[in-house]
């Protein structure tokens, strides 16, 4: 299985420093956790990589998409920012070593990037009920890669 990375782009949404993404992520991790893992009425998936420099495993909290049934779409947007987030760079380094936790069971994922009529049928359900998703592919001129996550078991 492989992904071809989507090229990067020239312009972009901020992103935060490093040191801060580093700091705030535990935290962000807890809250939402706390909150029934949801974020602003989006269901959270925590997604495990593994780093695609340093081979250490890295969780993030991503919006999840999809009822599970067929798996997840999650959206590598980073806000609207010019370059990919890390997660997505470990993705395509490691597309073999996925994880999602959902309500909290983990599951091991495959991992799909989706293009053409696929990739636009997926979008046009993540811009249906996450209308800011628009406004990030609006702020970069990189395409936003939409990926399936489907339990491997």
């Amino acid at each position: 299985m492989s992904i071809a990375k989507l090229p990067g782009g020239t312009r972009g949404g901020r992103t935060p420093p490093a040191w801060l993404v580093k700091l705030m992520l535990p935290l962000a991790i807890r809250w939402h956790r706390r909150s029934g893992d949801q974020f602003k009425g989006l269901g959270v998936l925590y997604l495990t990589t593994v780093g695609a420099r340093s081979g250490e495993q890295r969780t993030h909290p991503v919006a999840r998409f999809g009822d599970g049934e067929d798996g997840w779409v999650v959206v590598a947007s980073y806000g609207g920012a010019a370059k990919h987030p890390g997660w997505y760079h470990n993705i395509v380094a490691h597309p073999d070593q996925v994880w999602a936790e959902v309500d909290g069971v983990k599951h091991r994922v495959r991992v799909e990037q989706l293009e053409g009529e696929a990739r636009r049928h997926a979008w046009a359900r993540v811009v249906a009920r996450a209308p800011v998703f628009h406004g990030y592919a609006g702020k970069t001129d990189r395409p936003l890669p939409v990926l399936q996550l489907r339990p491997a078991g």
